[in-house]
């Protein structure tokens, strides 16, 4: 294998790789079963969780 055919190789699969990896974050990040979670992340650091760092 050559240097082209490797990089040649490693542009394309890795680009698929990207994209179905890109794809499977964004179907996990609008799953409707995480809303709970990801609502509850987003509040966390507004919450008063008793915790005094004063």
């Amino acid at each position: 294998m050559t240097y082209e055919q490797a990089t040649h190789f490693a542009q394309t699969w890795g680009l698929a790789l990207l994209a179905v990896c890109f794809g499977l974050a964004l179907i996990y990040a609008l799953w409707p079963g995480n809303k709970m979670k990801f609502d509850q992340a987003a509040r966390s650091p507004l919450d008063d969780g008793g915790d005094d760092n004063g």
